[in-house]
């Protein structure tokens, strides 16, 4: 045999230099790109939703964002930092998305073009942000407590800050005089008064309800004067409104709590105080210590409003609250304990509607592995419900989010491109891929759910791109791969244990060949299998399973015959030729046997053969490609056929042998290696890191190397000179090496046209190329466009709160205000505003610097570090005093007491009042004052009249004007002081000048 080989290739070649004909690569032939990404992006950790748009948004650990819209469509987005999001928002039905990473920088994604188009680079540590539903203004929150307004300009898709600004001393109180940890943790807009109100919640419990066009507070709440257990120091974790209207927060503590505060929904003329939360929720977490890490509000009619509740996942918690907030329920509790099989980092509920307009929701979760699981939200409604029935529902089951149409995991793939006979037309692929079930449930399909009349299989020869997925089970399944989406066309799987033709052992390689009909798989035991299809075309009753899954046609109807082969060790590539007949089958522990496939001889019983022609190497090893160059392959430059055709005339006049493994690739003189001379014409190794896959591409005339490492770089050499033209990598892309007696998660295949596809797990793909080809894939732009611009908005949609029920007055999370002693109040009703006219007056209003003094501050401070800013309440010039009792705890409590902003040179430029009024006019005051009185009762003072307490400010402004006029004086002495020290300096200089001379 190998005689008859040398021949051959003695025949065909010439003495020449090396390299022949093959001198033609260049780098600009070359453009490594990512094609399409399809499936779920290893390492998620946050998700965002457009309720309107119905698209899904995923972000990574490594800076990807992945983007589910309807119709199947997928994109994937790739920012510059490689780092995880710390928010992630979108401007509803704008086609904006916003993401803050963890370096604060705030990026602005244009999802009709799929581009970064700016990005804010933001200074102080962001711990909370909001984009409002109804405008184009978000609100960042710092650590420093402070909030920053930002407008986002829909037209060129980039963000401007304000001028308007909420500082921590006008919210929160005197920066002195709090603890240090000051960030804000959630600012949430009031939801029907979005450009009214919004609601600030600090790290230490502190809450505000910020009126933004008079620039204060008129709700404090919250705070260190009620926590529950004396010293203990209780932090917020997370926040949510629990109320379509914004009278309702959940706020979630470090300590497991869940508390739900009560918000007014309308304007008050003066500012309330609340003295307690309306409800304490009982929840598992509480006993554990376990931070609450995220909480999700669901509004379905007034008897299943729920709220979930999510443990933190840095704590080894797997359990998810879902908790029943029935406006009917006075003491009893009813919720769900969902046990996940990992703590979840992120989670959010999206919406789908069926073809009889029901609506459908999914709540879907990520793993701290970074893999996604979904339930079905109506079954955790139902559960809810009857739980306490006599014959309760059945629990919710997790489902883990995954590929479809596969049953087990893929161990080897192969890939053919570019069929010239593939006649299909766009619009089959058009409906077939929306027809395709989403990985995500962003809508809802047919209700039968039989969409095997949308693809009918009549044959190999009129499929364009075609991908073959062997499995760990032994089955082989065929997708039609024109388009980005895989569609499934043909199934392989043993019927029976009888059936010899497959089995339950996984599969390690696969080769076919379209123009004769032959598929040829090796698995991991060494048997090799070859499959003879039966002449095209097949009827419509040969096709592929129905998209379900429901119905699968014996292999007989298209195959004619298999034949079995056994060799050594596991196959781990397969090779033939044509004309000869001749396979070529190379095994992990080094062997190749050589196998004419036409005069081989069986056992009638078994099946195995009988005999076949091996070689060993002295030393075996595991080679990851070998190719013989300028003899085969060159055969197929420029054309449209396979691997494996017949030699034609013409070859060059010099071939050689390409071997690569995972430390270097060797380029070799074939006549040489047959003749028995192992002679290295060109070698590159591999330092940084291991290759873990190589193939050749072919262009119009030349043929390049690309090389696949660990790390995902991708680096395309020439041949055979193996020269580098261009690295790149692959975001995203991990691969698993195989370990002991199990394979590797990663799979990766390749056609001659470059392109690749690589499989990570059940759950993504890649298809990746090397050349400037746009037409090797149907429908990719359809495919990538997750964003409608022409979606028109629903009625429901323009008029926030239409389809909900007025709040009932009934029940703990009824629209009641508590005090202390019991006694109830109804709430104000709440405001309606018109979204447009208040929107353009936001313009206004957040164009105009509210605090300039604020600013002025800011920039004095970063201008001179050292200074101290001191307050009025800190100077003593008299000696000091023991306070009584009840001014300490007036003092303490939201800071009520007098403070001057500013004042120069003993003149009082400005007096600012912070949490008290002016004297009021002789009026009814007992309801206003009712909650402050009882605190002050709580608190062990007596109460004053509304006289008395106007007698203590005015002898706190007299007291405070004394302290500014004895200031003054002493300013007036250390300046007259700071004279005579000059004079007495420059006299001394004279005296020593003139004792020198």
């Amino acid at each position: 045999m190998f005689g008859n080989v040398k021949k051959l290739v003695e025949k065909a070649s010439i003495s020449k230099k090396p390299g022949g004909s093959f001198d033609g690569l260049k780098a600009s032939d070359v453009d490594p790109h990512l094609v399409f990404h399809y499936g779920i992006p290893l390492g998620c950790c946050m998700f965002a939703y457009d309720s309107i748009q119905k698209i899904l948004a995923i972000s990574t650990v490594d800076g990807r964002i992945k983007l589910f819209g309807q119709d199947n469509s997928q994109a994937l987005l790739e920012s510059d930092d490689t780092v995880p999001s710390k928010f992630l928002e979108f401007v509803q039905n704008q086609g904006i998305l916003i993401n803050v990473n963890l370096k604060n920088h705030i990026e602005v994604w244009d999802l009709e073009k799929r581009l970064l188009s700016d990005v804010h680079v933001f200074k102080e540590e962001i711990t909370s942000f909001a984009v409002m539903q109804t405008g184009s203004y978000m609100y960042v929150g710092d650590s420093d407590g402070n909030v920053k307004v930002f407008k986002i300009e829909q037209e060129v898709c980039r963000v401007i800050q304000m001028k308007y600004t909420i500082p921590f001393s006008a919210s929160h109180g005197n920066p002195t005089e709090v603890l240090a940890d000051r960030a804000i943790m959630s600012v949430l807009p009031q939801p029907t008064a979005e450009s009214k109100r919004i609601l600030v919640i600090f790290r230490d419990g502190f809450m505000i309800l910020w009126e933004i066009r008079e620039s204060k507070a008129i709700l404090v709440t919250g705070g260190s004067m009620f926590q529950s257990v004396p010293n203990e120091a209780k932090h917020v974790t997370s926040a949510c409104w629990v109320c379509p209207f914004g009278s309702k927060v959940a706020v979630g503590y470090n300590n497991g709590e869940v508390l739900i505060w009560s918000v007014p929904t309308s304007k008050q003329s003066g500012i309330g105080i609340q003295n307690a939360p309306i409800c304490k929720l009982i929840l598992g977490f509480k006993s554990e210590k376990t931070p609450i890490g995220s909480l999700k509000w669901a509004y379905a009619d007034a008897k299943a409003t729920r709220l979930y509740v999510m443990g933190a996942s840095d704590v080894s918690s797997s359990l998810l609250q879902v908790i029943l907030l029935n406006e009917h329920t006075e003491t009893r509790t009813i919720k769900l304990g969902l046990h996940l099989s990992e703590p979840c980092v992120d989670m959010v509920i999206t919406s789908s509607t069926t073809e009889q307009s029901k609506k459908q929701d999914f709540l879907l979760l990520i793993g701290k592995s970074g893999n996604i699981c979904m339930y079905d939200d109506c079954f955790i409604e139902k559960y809810l419900l009857q739980c306490q029935s006599r014959s309760p529902p059945s629990l919710p089951k997790e489902v883990t989010v995954k590929m479809p149409f596969i049953d087990s995991s893929i161990t080897v793939t192969k890939l053919v491109t570019e069929n010239p006979y593939a006649l299909s037309s766009d619009e089959d692929y058009f409906q077939v891929v929306k027809d395709i079930p989403p990985l995500v449930p962003l809508e809802t399909k047919s209700k039968d759910g039989d969409h095997s009349n949308s693809y009918q299989f009549s044959g190999f020869g009129k499929i364009k791109n075609l991908y073959i997925t062997g499995h760990s089970d032994g089955a082989i399944n065929f997708w039609d791969l024109s388009c980005p989406f895989p569609i499934p066309v043909l199934s392989l799987k043993q019927q029976s244990e009888d059936d010899f033709s497959l089995s339950g052992i996984p599969l390690t390689a696969l080769y076919f060949d379209g123009n004769s009909r032959t598929l040829i798989s090796g698995d991991q035991s060494g048997m090799v299998r070859i499959f003879k299809f039966k002449p095209e075309p097949y009827t419509a009753d040969n096709s592929f399973i129905s998209f379900q899954g429901s119905t699968k046609k014996r292999n007989n109807h298209i195959i004619h015959s298999v034949k079995v082969i056994k060799v050594n060790g596991s196959v781990l590539c397969l090779a033939i030729c044509q004309k000869s007949g001749h396979l070529a089958v190379g095994s992990d522990r080094g062997d190749v046997s050589l196998v004419d496939t036409e005069v081989l001889a069986f056992d009638s019983d078994s099946g195995n053969m009988l005999s076949t022609s091996m070689v060993q190497p002295k030393k075996p090893s595991r080679a990851l490609f070998m190719q013989i160059l300028g003899w085969q392959d060159i055969s197929v430059r420029g054309a449209n056929i396979s691997i494996g055709s017949p030699v034609e005339e013409g070859m060059p006049k010099q071939s050689f042998i390409l071997v690569c493994s995972e430390k270097a690739a060797y380029v070799y003189s074939l006549i040489q290696t047959i003749q028995g001379v192992k002679k290295v014409h060109y070698k590159k190794k591999f330092h940084s890191t291991s290759c873990c896959w190589a193939s050749t591409f072919y262009t119009a005339s030349d043929i390049g190397l690309v090389l696949l490492f660990t790390s995902g770089k991708v680096e395309i050499r020439s041949l055979p000179e193996l020269s580098l033209l261009k690295e790149t990598s692959i975001r995203g892309f991990r691969y698993s090496a195989p370990k002991l007696n199990s394979l590797s998660d990663s799979s990766i295949c390749s056609s001659n046209s470059g392109d690749f596809v690589m499989v990570n797990g059940d759950q993504e793909y890649f298809i990746f190329s090397v050349l400037l080809q746009k037409d090797i894939f149907r429908n990719l732009d359809f495919s990538s466009r997750v964003y409608r611009k022409d979606l028109m908005l629903t009625q429901e949609v323009l008029t926030p709160g239409a389809t909900v029920q007025k709040e009932k007055k009934k029940g703990i999370f009824g629209s009641v205000l508590k005090d202390i002693k019991g006694s109830k109040k109804q709430a104000p009703e709440m405001e309606t505003e018109d979204t447009r006219e208040s929107i353009e007056e936001l313009s206004t209003v957040f164009s105009t610097a509210n605090f300039p003094s604020e600013v002025e501050n800011k920039d004095n401070q970063t201008a001179d570090e050292d200074e101290i800013d001191l307050n009025i309440d800190d100077i003593d010039i008299d000696d000091p005093g023991e306070k009584p009792k009840e001014q300490n705890i007036l003092a303490a409590f939201n800071k009520h007491k007098l403070k001057f902003q500013a004042f120069t040179a003993g003149k009082l430029k400005q007096i600012k009042v912070k949490n008290e009024k002016t004297i009021p006019k002789e009026e009814p005051q007992d309801e206003k004052s009712s909650a402050v009185d009882q605190i002050k009762k709580k608190y062990g003072f007596s109460l004053q009249s509304e006289s008395s307490a106007a007698r203590m400010a005015e002898s706190k402004l007299q007291d405070n004007v004394r302290k500014l006029q004895g200031i003054s004086l002493k300013t007036a002495e250390m300046q007259d002081t700071a004279k005579s020290f000059s004079s007495m300096a420059r006299e001394l200089l004279r005296t020593k000048e003139q004792e020198e001379k």
